[in-house]
C-alpha cells in the first residue's frame, strides 16, 4: 500500500518551504553514501502533509525506494504489542498489577543477578514478582543479549540469545529460556531494555488462546487496513522485490555497507513471533496505527464513528510517565542501548513518554509518546501538536547517525501555528 500527501501543508499549519529543505537535509545523508535510501512521513491531524522518499532500497540492485517499500520495523513492534495487550486488559481479562506467573508458570520464582562472572554468577530471590506492568515498562529485569554491558546479557548470548533469537524456538519455549536465566534487578527497581515485550507478546497468546500473529492481524491489522504488515517476506513472491535491503556502516569508511547477514531473515518464516522486534510493514501501514493513536483509540480517518480498539482514557493512560516515583529514565535506566534517550523522558506503558524537552537539548511537546527500531527507523506522536511523524531507513545500528534529534529539530522548525 503507497501513502501520499491528503492535505497541502500550509493548510495544517506546517511551511512547505521548510519540509523541501528537511528532505534536502536527509538527501545528502544518501548522497554521501551514509544511508541507501529513507521515507518520511509527516501528519497533522490525523491527515497526511508530507510523504517523501529518496535514494534506495536496494543499492546494488538499483531499486529506489517508492512510497510502498517494505521495512523492517524492528522494535517498533513493541508498541503494537503493547496495545494489543491493553485490548486484552480493557477486557477485564488481567490486571496490570497481576504477577505474569499466573499465566506464564515458568516465572513464578525469578532469580536475580547478584555477583560473579558468566561462568559461576550467583543470584537471589526476586522479592517482587514480575507482574503484567513491569512488561509493559521496561522494569521486570529481563534484558537482551546483544547489550554487552553486563553478566546477565552475556548469560543470555551463552543460551543462544544474541542479536537473534536461538534458532527453531518459539515464542513458548523463548518464555520459559529467559525465565531460567537471572534478572538483571529486582523488579521495578531499575529500567532495562530487553525481551519484555516479547515475553509480554506470549502473555497474549496464552490470555486470549491465539499466536500473537493471529491476534494481531484480526484485533489490530485488519480493522485498521494493514494489509502490508507482517512477520515475513515470501522470498518467490512479487513482495520481495519491495523489500528494503539492509545496511551497516562500513568500518572503514562509513558508508552503508549491505548486510544480509541479518537482513536474510525476513524472507524466511520465523518460528518465534517476536512482539519485540519481529514485525514488517510500509509507511502506509504503519501512519494508521500512529493515526489511530492520535485519535485515542479509534480506526475513523473521516470524522465518523470507526471501530474502538482502545479506549480514548485508555491510551491516555498508557502515555503518561509509568515509572517508579514519576522520575525520568536517567534515574532508572541501567546503562545499556535503548531506542531513547534518557534525560527528561519518562516512559509509559508501551511508549518513551516526554516529559521535558529541554534536558534532552532537542524540541518537543510534554506528552509526546514514541520509539524507533534498531535499523533507524523512528516514529513520535504529539498530541498536543496534533502531529504524528514517521521515518524509515535500514541502517543498523541506531544509534549510528543524530537522525532522530535533527529530524524533531528541522520538523517542530517547520510548525507555523
Amino acid at each position: 500500500m503507497s501513502i501520499e500527501p491528503e492535505v497541502a501543508p500550509g493548510q495544517v499549519g506546517i511551511d512547505a518551504k521548510r519540509l523541501a529543505g528537511l528532505d534536502e537535509h536527509f538527501a545528502r545523508y544518501v548522497d554521501d553514501g551514509r544511508l541507501a535510501g529513507w521515507q518520511l512521513v509527516v501528519s497533522r491531524d490525523g491527515r497526511v502533509a508530507h510523504a517523501s522518499t529518496y535514494g534506495w532500497r536496494d543499492m546494488e540492485a538499483g531499486l529506489p525506494v517508492e512510497p510502498d517499500t517494505l521495512w523492517r520495523i524492528y522494535s517498533m513492534s513493541k508498541p503494537v504489542t503493547s496495545v494489543a495487550a491493553m485490548m486484552l486488559w480493557e477486557e477485564g481479562r488481567f490486571e496490570l498489577t497481576d504477577p505474569i506467573s499466573r499465566w506464564l508458570p515458568e516465572f513464578a520464582a525469578p532469580q536475580v543477578y547478584d555477583r560473579g562472572s558468566a561462568s559461576a554468577p550467583f543470584t537471589v530471590p526476586a522479592v517482587e514478582p514480575i507482574r503484567v506492568w513491569h512488561l509493559l515498562t521496561h522494569t521486570s529485569g529481563l534484558t537482551y543479549g546483544f547489550l554487552q554491558t553486563s553478566v546477565v546479557d552475556a548469560l543470555y548470548r551463552k543460551a543462544g540469545y544474541d542479536v537473534l533469537a536461538k534458532t527453531g524456538v518459539d515464542l513458548a519455549q523463548a518464555s520459559r529460556d529467559w525465565a531460567a536465566l537471572p534478572l538483571l534487578f529486582q523488579p521495578g527497581t531499575g529500567w532495562g531494555y530487553g525481551v519484555s515485550t516479547d515475553v509480554l507478546g506470549r502473555l497474549v497468546e496464552v490470555v486470549s488462546g491465539q499466536s500473537l500473529g493471529d491476534f494481531l492481524r484480526t484485533r489490530i491489522f485488519e480493522p485498521l487496513g494493514m494489509a502490508d504488515t507482517r512477520w515475513s517476506v515470501d522470498p518467490d513472491g512479487d513482495d520481495a522485490k519491495r523489500l528494503a535491503a539492509l545496511y551497516v556502516p562500513s568500518p572503514a569508511s562509513g558508508k552503508a555497507t549491505r548486510f544480509d547477514a541479518i537482513g536474510k531473515y525476513a524472507l524466511e518464516e520465523p518460528a518465534m513471533q517476536s512482539g519485540g522486534g519481529g514485525l514488517i510493514s510500509t509507511a502506509a501501514d504503519y501512519d494508521r496505527f500512529t493515526a489511530m493513536l492520535l485519535r485515542e483509540g479509534t480506526t475513523s480517518r473521516d470524522g465518523t464513528a470507526g471501530e474502538r480498539l482502545l479506549s480514548s482514557r485508555t491510551v491516555r493512560f498508557m502515555t503518561r510517565n509509568h515509572l517508579p516515583g514519576g522520575v525520568d529514565l536517567d534515574r532508572l535506566q541501567t546503562g545499556g542501548f535503548a531506542e531513547t534517550t534518557f534525560e527528561g523522558i519518562g516512559f509509559g506503558l508501551g511508549f518513551a513518554v516526554v516529559r521535558d524537552p529541554v534536558p534532552a537539548r532537542t524540541p518537543s511537546t510534554p506528552g509526546t509518546y514514541y520509539w524507533g527500531g534498531a535499523a533507524s527507523t523512528a516514529f513520535w506522536i504529539d498530541p498536543a501538536e496534533r502531529l504524528t511523524v514517521a521515518f524509515y531507513t535500514q541502517l543498523l545500528p541506531s544509534s549510528t547517525h543524530p537522525i532522530r534529534p535533527q529530524l524533531r529539530q528541522l520538523i517542530y522548525s517547520a510548525l507555523t501555528d
